[in-house]
């Protein structure tokens, strides 16, 4: 699928495996996510901008290199909060900003409940970060807000998505890049990615 990239890494995999697994706590689940989250943007991000810097080693002075760009965080509230730590260990000069939306159960859409973005923005690429791509909804509105707020770069990062969300996605922000860990199978009748893993914010926070 054109601008999805699924990582084939075996990490990746084999701590997916572990996170799927039903018997899998609370604790170790929020272990698993922030550990994806970070071989994932380490994918998202090797195309970021970079300039020469001078090093002095302790041996010699060397060409070293730098970011150019700065870097937002856009965890989707609340099951996102849980790839942050995991992005900031590869990145710990990332600002982060909270976009709030939850899923009417009835409609399957998107309502926005919090957004304390700045009046412009800071930084110049924008991770979204969110375990599961169901719907595709929140994916969706989220860009919006941060397109309408002046980001020029947003891609999306995600552990698991549907088929229908990278749709929907595509549909409306086709310009956007959808980094996962694993596309399954379908969304059942109520908006669930199946087989998944469940809800992704019950199951870090215990309180499914």
């Amino acid at each position: 699928m054109e601008n999805v990239f699924v990582s084939s890494h075996p990490l990746v995999k084999h701590k997916l495996s572990k996170l799927r697994d039903t018997e899998t706590t609370p604790k170790k689940f929020r272990e698993l996510i922030r550990e994806i989250a970070g071989l994932i943007a380490y994918e998202a991000t090797s195309d970021l901008l970079i300039s020469p810097v001078e090093v002095q080693t302790p041996l010699a002075l060397t060409q070293g290199w730098e970011l150019m760009e700065k870097i937002g965080l856009v965890p989707i509230l609340r099951s996102g909060l849980g790839m942050v730590e995991g992005v900031w260990e590869l990145v710990p000069t990332a600002e982060v900003w909270h976009i709030g939306l939850y899923r009417d159960e009835k409609t399957l859409k998107p309502v926005e409940y919090y957004n304390k973005l700045p009046i412009a923005p800071s930084v110049g690429v924008c991770l979204i970060l969110d375990p599961m791509l169901a719907t595709g909804g929140s994916a969706v509105a989220t860009i919006s807000i941060l397109k309408k707020w002046g980001v020029q770069r947003i891609k999306f990062m995600g552990i698991i998505a549907a088929p229908e969300g990278i749709q929907t996605v595509h549909d409306e922000h086709p310009d956007v890049p959808l980094y996962l860990a694993a596309v399954d199978e379908h969304l059942n009748e109520v908006g669930y990615i199946v087989p998944g893993l469940g809800d992704a914010g019950d199951r870090q926070f215990g309180t499914a």
